[in-house]
């Protein structure tokens, strides 16, 4: 290739990032943003390729603890940065990249990596499987009510500053991320990433603006939005960007969803990044009119399989030996016998004949639960090779509610 890959040292983060994002388009971050992501970096778990004195690749993976089914939090690889300057196309830099990292998370014990895509088609062939997916909505509120659930009247809402307020709302972020599968842990400085607010970045919007739910003076919500400001001759028609909405249950849930509604001067509440189980679907009056689409969210790699297998929980009792395909990390490869109920679980190699076939892309997708293994095989990517063991070991793997990611990386 004529590239040195090697682990980024402090001194190269600046030339690395400048790399990074220049692949993403040229367009320079705020000051504070840069800064931010400077102090985020774990320099020691990030490489990058250079080509003499240039810096041509880079690729980083953040210390996570991922939420799985049965309330574990997992350590978990956040595959983050990852760029290939144009000038370096097709001469491998990504795969080596993507080779070192793999191997790197597999010493540091590791059994995940997790990503975001900017280009879902790029990481199947490195055995990452889609695990969790999204809703975007575009609700027009001129139409679409909402129907709340009793207690919803005794939720309070007041504005309040957001960087004021951030330890009481990622108080609560902290009290759901066991709930839900695919939500990470909060590592000290992240919470400082979701109250940034440069104007460059608000696409013609008002600053961040933040509204707490409170029971009994207790913050039991919270919602994060902006607002962009539209008028037309018959009159106003702005639109509410909904950035983060939080909460403990059903009535500050309710409360909070109802306030983005009804904010004056709107007609619109556009929401990015949702659960795709969201109670709100089930509270409106017409659900066409809320334009939802779906998106792919978080990539899943099962770095090791018998560690991650057991690490979570299964929803009914499993026993099934899966016959696992992996040639990009061969120590995966052969039989595991699965073992598993909603108190624990087993995962170990065996000799045993084979009741599933299936390559470790789509243990990654079905691994939090939100993707059938059942749905898996009617695309010919799983085979069953003892009749039953599909429809276990796909009630199994399932999760009571969606796997969510509610922010990138």
């Amino acid at each position: 290739m004529g590239t040195d890959l090697r682990v980024l040292r402090r001194e190269d983060w600046d030339e690395w990032y400048d790399n990074l994002i220049r692949a993403f388009g040229g367009v320079p971050e705020s000051a504070e943003e840069r800064a931010l992501w400077r102090e985020l970096t774990e320099t020691d778990r990030s490489i990058g390729a250079w080509d003499g004195e240039a810096c041509v690749g880079t690729a980083g993976a953040f210390s996570f603890r991922l939420t799985v089914p049965g309330g574990a939090a997992v350590p978990a690889a956040g595959v983050t940065m990852v760029s290939v300057a144009a000038t370096h196309r097709r001469r491998g830099v990504l795969t080596s990249m993507m080779r070192r990292q793999l191997d790197d998370v597999r010493s540091w014990g590791e059994p995940l990596a997790v990503l975001t895509a900017s280009e879902p088609a790029i990481y199947g062939r490195f055995g990452y499987g889609i695990g969790t997916y999204h809703v975007n909505a575009e609700i027009d509120t001129t139409r679409v009510r909402l129907s709340v659930p009793p207690g919803t009247d005794d939720v309070r809402l007041r504005y309040a500053e957001p960087a004021d307020v951030l330890d009481a709302c990622e108080a609560v972020y902290a009290q759901l991320v066991a709930r839900r599968p695919g939500m990470v842990a909060r590592v000290p400085g992240w919470e400082r990433l979701w109250v940034l607010d440069p104007e460059s970045e608000r696409d013609g919007a008002s600053p961040l603006q933040c509204v707490l739910a409170e029971r009994d003076g207790e913050v039991v919500g919270y919602a994060r939005f902006r607002i962009n400001r539209d008028w037309e001759p018959a009159g106003p028609k702005g639109r509410v960007q909904a950035q983060d909405v939080d909460a403990l249950d059903p009535a500050a849930h309710a409360a909070l969803w109802r306030f983005l509604f009804d904010i004056d001067l709107t007609s619109k509440v556009s929401a990015r990044g949702r659960p795709v189980d969201e109670p709100w679907q089930h509270m409106v009056s017409d659900v066409r009119r809320c334009s939802l689409l779906v998106r792919d969210s978080l990539h899943v790699r099962l770095v090791d399989v018998g560690a991650a297998l057991q690490a979570r929980t299964y929803q009914a009792p499993v026993d099934v030996v899966l016959e696992v395909e992996d040639a990009f990390c061969p120590w995966n490869e052969g039989r595991w016998r699965l073992t598993g109920d909603p108190k624990g679980a087993s995962c170990e190699r065996t000799a045993d004949a084979a009741d599933l076939a299936l390559s470790v892309r789509e243990l990654g997708s079905a691994y939090l639960g939100g993707v059938p293994l059942a749905s898996l095989a009617a695309a010919g990517r799983v085979r069953e090779l003892r009749q039953g063991a599909l429809t276990e070991a796909s009630l199994a793997l399932g999760s009571m509610v969606a796997p969510w990611l509610p922010h990138g990386f």
